[in-house]
């Protein structure tokens, strides 16, 4: 990836970049601190040409601007454009990628739907049942002395929590796994992608049955909530309900998995730290963990649409142009954080973008941030000692999407159980889910719907 004049009649600034490739993944910081040197905005010809914003003023002025959309048009029924993913095929089906592919009022309509069960009130009463996943999760594993940070931790409490949250039924988690991370860490050209898709499909097929099943006999959770919305009085299509809940999966499944599992490889790495973070947690854990997210950003980017021809961050761009707004570059550039590259537990002022910008802001965050805590003191606390083993460590071989991984084997000094596995836990879970209504809905404050 080299700086280049790929249009020489042209004004634009041209850089390729593929983010796709498992190069940008090895040389992320070099391709970082060139676009931040020379071009914080530049086309790129690949993937049929788009811009790419990589400097922090760049990304914060075009995230929040009025002619930039994130629509996705899969009818035909406006301008066509492609939505948030870049290329357009990444998508598995034709349908949107829920209200991060919808703009104006639509895009409001279903975010005052979902807010009042996602808000620090509504995650705060669902506290005690992610203490009881993660505890169920160590306790496998703790008199063993070895975990995969990824497979028997950091994938399960997320994917169970949220199942918990749509009210699906808590034991389906495993169904939902494969797909959920499969379809961020294949590459679009992979020969492997058809098999995702199916995979994909399937989850698709047993969340309509799941709506319908809600539509028939209501329980508490957001299906709930989405199968009984309406936008103007007019019942939303299927598939733009499963698009919703695909994307409700895939943000509560694989971004929380990659914090933890990159942030526990790197306490690994740095033990002084871990054990200054354990001890000073109560000052350390809240700016350890948006250090975290700024380093590692879990999702490192979205795609755009220019709605307009306009002119911003030092570029002329033209309507239909294709935007790629890189998150993650944007949180090293340093002239906003000192030592962009390094992790600085005790970092003041961390205004980093790991969560998006303007509207489309990441409507997860009180949830990521809730459950990565209790994650993290968790192992502190119960596997203080653990070291993460190099070579079985497997990091997504792209990073396109989501910069993840697939396995992180520990070791670390076996203890004693505290009570039951996973197994036997979650038909616990679910009665306390039913009885508690735990997915009911809270709002703070008037919440209109539409």
């Amino acid at each position: 990836m080299t700086i280049e004049n790929l249009l020489p009649h042209d004004e634009r600034p041209g850089y390729h970049f593929d983010r796709h490739t498992a190069e940008y993944r090895h040389r992320f910081e070099d391709i970082t601190h060139e676009m931040h040197d020379s071009c914080p905005v530049a086309w790129t010809e690949t993937y049929g040409g788009h811009w790419v914003a990589a400097g922090n003023r760049e990304v914060f002025e075009l995230a929040r601007c009025p002619y930039v959309s994130n629509d996705r048009d899969v009818k035909g029924e406006r301008r066509g454009y492609q939505g948030i993913t870049i290329p357009s095929g990444e998508a598995a089906m034709p349908i949107r990628n829920g209200i991060l592919e919808m703009d104006g009022h639509e895009h409001r309509v279903y975010r005052s739907v979902l807010n009042p069960y996602l808000s620090p009130a509504a995650v705060n009463r669902w506290i005690p049942f992610v203490d009881e996943v993660i505890r169920a999760c160590i306790d496998d594993r703790i008199e063993s002395g070895r975990i995969d940070f990824v497979d028997d931790l950091a994938n399960i409490v997320p994917a169970v929590l949220t199942l918990g949250m749509l009210g699906i039924p808590l034991h389906k988690w495993s169904i939902y796994n494969e797909p959920a991370h499969a379809s961020v860490y294949t590459p679009p050209d992979s020969p492997d992608m058809a098999r995702v898709q199916q995979l994909h499909l399937t989850m698709g097929m047993d969340l309509i049955a799941n709506l319908n099943e809600i539509r028939e006999n209501p329980r508490p959770g957001l299906i709930d909530a989405l199968a009984r919305m309406s936008v103007d009085g007019e019942k939303p299509d299927d598939l733009d309900l499963l698009g919703q809940m695909a994307l409700l999966i895939g943000g509560g499944f694989d971004t929380t998995t990659a914090l933890t599992s990159h942030s526990l490889e790197w306490l690994s790495q740095h033990p002084d730290e871990r054990e200054t973070l354990s001890r000073e947690r109560d000052l350390l854990l809240n700016s350890a963990t948006e250090e975290f997210l700024r380093f590692f950003t879990p999702a490192p980017g979205d795609g755009r649409t220019i709605s307009e021809d306009c002119e911003l961050a030092g570029q002329r761009f033209q309507e239909g142009e294709r935007l790629w707004l890189s998150w993650a570059m944007a949180n090293r550039d340093p002239q906003v954080f000192e030592e962009p590259d390094s992790v600085v537990l005790d970092r003041k002022g961390n205004r980093h973008y790991s969560f998006g910008l303007g509207i489309h802001r990441c409507i997860g965050s009180n949830v990521a941030r809730a459950v990565f805590k209790r994650m993290l003191t968790a192992v502190l606390d119960r596997m203080p000692d653990y070291v993460c083993d190099p070579a079985g460590t497997v990091h997504y071989d792209t990073i396109g999407v989501i910069q993840g991984m697939r396995n992180l084997p520990a070791t670390f000094t076996p203890g004693e159980r505290i009570g039951a596995g996973l197994e036997e836990t979650l038909p616990v879970l679910q009665r306390m889910c039913d009885e508690q209504r735990l997915a009911a809905p809270v709002t703070e404050g008037r919440t209109a719907t539409e």
